[in-house]
């Protein structure tokens, strides 16, 4: 048998002690015991609190000798025999008092997100600003060979580095940049930034040197667009208007969304020189409304986020659609593993809407992550933005990255997606860390 994470086997016996709160909860002797479904119910959730104590290590065990470990683990022999052979009574005080005190005893569970293969812990305390820092807002995170995690902010010191147990390491970009916007580290370390209100993409050693610049600072290319609203583009421009990210391909070509003022994507060479672009405004086959993010997979598909279509487009290195991936919330960016899985940050319908747009129905999704396969099957989803300030719940998801681990960072942009101010009420994340758990 595998070795399980203990908070897991935690989260499991607290899981079967409340679903069998809910089995027992408003029903009399007589209707629990004609009721077989829930007997059996009853029965399988006990079997699941022996198993997992039973699974328990050792050492986790007596770091928390303050809990009636065999007294769990005995729960189904006392429970059935009483169960099948005694009075109600006995069985309704055990399971509706006993059970409850057993789970007010159990180690804290800390926040556990995601399902299957896919659950992560939320690292509520990650990263450790210095004292008296801003940040206004993260618009982006990216991670390197050492993962140390290159966090892209609106405030005063615009990148920002943290060791992977959120330790402040350094931080530079001061004063280079208009609205830093997306950020990308690239397989040899250099880092990418996009400055969507200067027009330009930069790229940096990781100690913040720069390396080369594409576009010219200030100055978008001509696309008819008037303000940063997608819905005054006229026309598709060359680079760039309003840039938002760099994916790089497998052969060292960089891939750049561009953006707000345009509907393109543009291929360069890894030294600069425009190769092609394409795209144009609208919602058919490789048209944008927001080409947001971007990113490519080992194959050299490359993959767009279309936000206001809310879509995934699928293409060739060269531009020719290959398919799209509907079941998604207005993307803002999208991050592929090695496998091929592909993680997506959806800022949704209850945050950052356009003035004159409106949810697609009632009940529409706030902020969320969504897994796909390479295929575009859905294996994991959560947020949703019912509790935005909440860990492990998003108000507007901006950015999604991962390291080595498998690791997990968000980026929330909780004061462009509230009218440029601070939501009035409420503690709002701007950058959350999931630590992957093995499955």
């Amino acid at each position: 048998m595998s070795k399980r994470d203990p908070q897991i086997l935690v989260a499991d016996v607290r899981l079967a002690i409340e679903k069998i709160e809910r089995y027992l909860t408003g029903l009399n002797h007589d209707q629990f015991l004609a009721d077989d479904l829930r007997k059996d119910a009853v029965a399988r959730n006990l079997e699941i609190i022996g198993e997992a104590v039973r699974q328990m290590p050792e050492g986790f065990r007596q770091a928390h000798a303050d809990v009636p470990w065999q007294q769990i683990a005995g729960l189904r022999n006392r429970i059935v025999h009483d169960y099948f052979g005694l009075d109600w009574e006995i069985i309704w005080h055990v399971t509706q008092t006993e059970l409850a005190v057993l789970k007010a005893q159990l180690p804290k569970d800390p926040l556990v997100v995601g399902s299957g293969e896919f659950r992560y812990r939320v690292a509520v305390d990650w990263p450790h600003w210095p004292d008296d820092w801003n940040m206004i807002e993260v618009v982006g995170v990216a991670t390197d060979s050492q993962d140390r995690a290159f966090v892209l902010s609106r405030g005063e010191h615009p990148v920002t580095v943290f060791d992977r147990e959120g330790r402040f390491l350094s931080s530079w970009g001061e004063g280079l940049f208009l609205r830093p916007h997306g950020i990308t580290v690239a397989p040899d370390d250099t880092v990418f930034c996009t400055d969507d209100f200067g027009h330009t993409v930069r790229q940096f050693t990781t100690d913040g040197k720069l390396l080369m610049t594409l576009g010219t600072h200030g100055q978008p290319s001509d696309t008819g667009a008037t303000s940063i609203d997608y819905r005054t583009i006229r026309h598709a421009g060359p680079p760039f208007h309003f840039p938002t990210n760099v994916a790089l391909a497998p052969s060292g070509e960089l891939f750049i969304s561009d953006g707000y003022g345009n509907a393109r994507i543009h291929k360069f060479t890894a030294e600069g020189r425009l190769l092609h672009s394409w795209g144009e405004p609208g919602t058919g086959p490789g048209q944008f409304q927001i080409p947001h993010g971007i990113a490519i997979d080992r194959q050299g598909t490359v993959y767009v986020a279309d936000r206001e279509n809310s879509r995934l487009q699928l293409f060739s290195p060269d531009g020719d659609f290959l398919t799209e991936w509907p079941d998604i919330a207005r993307p803002c960016e999208v991050a592929i593993d090695n496998d091929g899985r592909v993680f997506v940050a959806e800022v949704g319908y209850r945050a950052g809407m356009w003035p004159g747009t409106i949810p697609p129905h009632l009940n529409a999704t706030g902020g969320r992550v969504s897994i796909f396969d390479s295929r575009g099957q859905l294996l994991a989803r959560w947020g949703g933005g019912d509790s935005p300030c909440a860990p492990g719940d998003f108000f507007a998801p901006h950015d999604i990255w991962f390291d080595s681990r498998g690791d997990l960072y968000v980026s929330e942009v909780v004061r462009a997606a509230s009218g440029n101010v601070k939501p009035p009420v409420g503690d709002y994340h701007t950058l959350q860390k999931f630590e992957r758990l093995p499955s």
